[in-house]
């Protein structure tokens, strides 16, 4: 997931953000639970040192990442999609969620085919793993 590559702050921005992308269209699902702690294993959180909880203002979190280099850029987005399709139910407003960071965070559409492309194929790797394992 490259989350590695973040900061501490960074990584606690991005958790926010990752709290608001799999509360966007309601419940959070199980398989959505399990990611967030992955992520949160990755990065070296321990769950129970986190709350789960959006935060205030969703606009200044997306805002922090402004400014950053293009790498946490890619990171945070990148992440976001994967996000967005661990349910198979990717939505609209999942969509226009994605949409926004990637206008505010000036990822071009060639950067953002290339990074959903990532995503998609590493969930299709992923799917294909499983039905190996378990035939």
């Amino acid at each position: 997931m490259w989350l590695s590559l973040l900061n501490t702050k960074e990584t606690l921005k991005f958790l926010d953000l990752a709290i608001y992308m799999v509360s966007i269209d309601g419940q959070v699902t199980d398989a959505q639970k399990n990611l967030l702690g992955r992520i949160m294993r990755e990065v070296g959180f321990v769950v129970s040192d986190y709350s789960f909880e959006k935060s205030d203002s969703i606009e200044d979190t997306i805002d922090f990442f402004v400014n950053a280099n293009q790498v946490v850029k890619n990171v945070v987005f990148l992440n976001l999609v994967k996000i967005s399709l661990v349910d198979d139910l990717y939505n609209t407003t999942e969509h226009a969620f994605l949409v926004e960071v990637q206008k505010k965070l000036n990822i071009s559409q060639a950067r953002r085919r290339e990074l959903m492309g990532i995503a998609y194929e590493e969930r299709d790797l992923r799917e294909k793993a499983s039905r190996v394992l378990k035939n």
